[in-house]
This record gives structure tokens, C-alpha cells and sequence, in this order.
């Protein structure tokens, strides 16, 4: 079951440039303890998300990535205390309830309409951090921050991969700082790390074949399902 919901994460991770953590991380902590969920996507993105990284640096918005980088990296310790010190039942519908809220947000089609600057995007970064550290879904307010302004999808797509590059380097040290970093963790970024690769090197390629619309239709409807189905209400019925 894990390596089945890190290979759609990864799918969507290869189209999209984001996605990963909002499809994994709420079903896979219905699975296992939401630390090792949130420890195991963090070593297996950072390792095979490297190859995306490089192209995406050549087109990416540098002065908006750079500030929102910097601003994860001073909140995301902060997340991580709270993932390490928190109940795990409640971090399962604060994973839900996060993904289901900006997700409405991207799909209503509201638009951030001022010019990006160092100083919001700082802002959201530093928003994006704490959800990070606690949750691993630092994605929600920088994908909400980018994909609501003017920029193309290529450059959007490529200031994600950048910036969830930069940003695990400090989730990693939070991480070990906070005691996550175990051997049961390695055992399992083995095992679904052959999976990952697969499907986010076919996501990869679907994008290139593909249009916006069907490059935001794709990333939603994934999204979505995977928040509902991981919320612990419903439990009895699917689990």
C-alpha cells in the first residue's frame, strides 16, 4: 500500500513539480506513525528529485525563490517539534483539513495579483516551512502563492522543484535534530525508493506532452482524493 501511494505521489511530483506530499503524506499516516511517513518522503524526494532539479534551475524565478527558501529554512525546525511532540490522530486532520482548504483556494481561480517581492515571498516561505517541518506539506502556500499570479506553467513548475530542493536541506537537519532520522527509516526509503523513481520519471514525461489546463486538472483531482480518503472518519469504511 505504501509503494502503490509513493508511486501516484511521484507521478504527480514528475507532472506537476509539486503534489508529492499532499498525496502521501495523508494516506500514508493513516498507514504508519506520521513522522516516519513525513521522515521517509523527505529522504526519498530529496535523492531522486536531483536529475529534475537541474533543468529546473535554468528557467526558474530566482528572486522569488531565493527569499522563500530562506524563509522556510528559519521556520521548518519549528514544524518539526511540533510533528515530533504532537498526537498523530490530530495530525491526520490537520493533513486533510490544510490540503482540502488550499486546494479550494487554487480551484475558486482567486488570483494573487501583486507583483511578486522578496518580502512576501518570504512571508509565504516561512508559512510553508512550518507546514513542512510538521506535515511535510510545505507545498500548499507557495503553489497558492505561484500558480495564482501570472507566471507561465513551465517557470511556476520549475520554481517549485528549486524551491523544495533548497527547502529539504533544512527539513533534513530539523528532522535529524529532532530524532527522526532512524534505521527504520532507511529500510524504508530503500523499499519505495526504486517506486518513486519510476513514476516521477514518467510523470516527468507526461508533462512534456501536455497544456496547463490539463496540467492543473490532473494535479487537483489527484489532490482531492487523496485528502478525503485519508481523513480519519473514514476509517471504518476504507481501512
Amino acid at each position: 500500500m505504501v509503494c502503490a501511494t509513493i508511486a501516484l505521489a511521484g507521478l504527480t511530483r514528475g507532472f506537476a513539480g509539486f503534489g508529492a506530499a499532499m498525496i502521501y503524506m495523508p494516506i500514508a499516516s493513516a498507514i504508519m506513525d506520521p513522522k516516519l511517513a513525513a521522515a521517509s518522503l523527505l529522504l526519498v524526494d530529496a535523492t531522486i528529485s536531483l536529475p529534475m532539479v537541474v533543468s529546473a534551475t535554468k528557467i526558474c524565478d530566482w528572486r522569488t525563490v531565493l527569499p522563500a527558501a530562506g524563509g522556510a529554512v528559519v521556520t521548518v525546525s519549528i514544524g518539526a517539534w511540533v510533528l515530533t511532540n504532537a498526537d498523530p490522530y490530530v495530525l491526520r486532520w490537520v493533513l486533510s483539513c490544510v490540503v482540502l482548504v488550499l486546494l479550494a483556494v487554487l480551484v475558486s481561480g482567486w488570483r494573487y495579483t501583486k507583483a511578486p517581492n522578496k518580502r512576501t515571498s518570504f512571508g509565504v516561505g516561512a508559512v510553508s516551512g512550518l507546514l513542512g517541518g510538521m506535515t511535510q506539506l510545505a507545498g500548499p502556500p507557495v503553489i497558492t502563492y505561484w500558480m495564482s499570479g501570472p507566471l507561465p506553467v513551465s517557470v511556476i513548475r520549475a520554481n517549485l522543484i528549486t524551491y523544495f530542493f533548497f527547502t529539504s536541506f533544512g527539513s533534513f537537519a530539523a528532522f535529524w535534530w529532532n530524532g527522526l532520522i532512524t534505521q527504520e527509516l532507511l529500510l524504508l526509503s530503500l523499499l519505495i525508493c526504486p517506486a518513486y523513481g519510476l513514476s516521477i520519471y514518467l510523470g516527468a514525461k507526461g508533462f512534456s506532452k501536455s497544456s496547463g489546463k490539463s496540467y492543473r486538472l490532473l494535479a487537483y483531482t489527484l489532490i482531492l482524493g487523496a485528502a478525503i480518503t485519508s481523513m480519519p472518519i473514514l476509517d471504518g469504511i476504507l481501512r
